[in-house]
């Protein structure tokens, strides 16, 4: 029995079929004694017409996974450096644990260096939504640090984008840890 969903499996059915074509015309091709191209060149073309396809079967799987009215993202970027070291992130939306992400030095970064994460992808129907993160890590002074952020988003049609955001504050000598969604 597949691991994928149902709605995918005659997708991927297709996949594997569209696949046996290409290689039974590249093998009728080369015991045909066709000699325009090489094995090499026959090859390489293959691996791109595979590469094609395995590029279009993940677009449609997102779509067909996340539809665009359902979509949440969550993204988690961090503008830190002196009062918070970012270990991990817990993050539930309507009070059910979705994503969880222990971080690895070279992560963390990265995400300093200005990258984003994409921490959770999911569907939410429309209506409100609590969403919840928590950060653990290093505070000031090497101390523990855990704290957590809360936002109610109203889903609408259309994809949600939302950001946690982990900034320091150089007043207080503190993280600041918000969350917002992008418009």
């Amino acid at each position: 029995m597949s691991s994928a969903p149902a709605i995918l499996r005659p997708v991927h059915w297709l996949a594997g079929a569209l696949l046996m074509l290409s290689l039974c015309h590249a093998g009728s091709a080369l015991s045909a004694g066709n000699g325009k191209e090489s094995l090499d060149d026959q090859i390489q073309s293959l691996k791109k017409d595979v590469i094609a396809l395995n590029r279009d079967l993940f677009v449609l799987e997102e779509d067909l996974l996340y539809p665009a009215s359902t979509q949440v993202a969550v993204f988690v970027s961090l503008d830190v450096g002196k009062f918070f070291n970012l270990d991990s992130v817990q993050l539930k939306i309507d009070n059910k644990l979705v994503s969880s992400y222990l971080y690895t030095p070279r992560e963390v970064q990265a995400l300093q260096r200005g990258g984003v994460q994409r921490l959770y992808m999911g569907n939410l129907k429309a209506g409100s939504h609590e969403l919840v993160a928590i950060y653990t890590g290093k505070g000031p002074h090497g101390r523990d640090y855990r704290r957590g952020a809360n936002l109610t988003v109203e889903k609408g049609l259309g994809a949600r984008y939302v950001e946690l955001k982990i900034v320091d504050n150089p007043a207080s000598e503190q993280p600041d840890f918000s969350i917002r969604q992008w418009d």
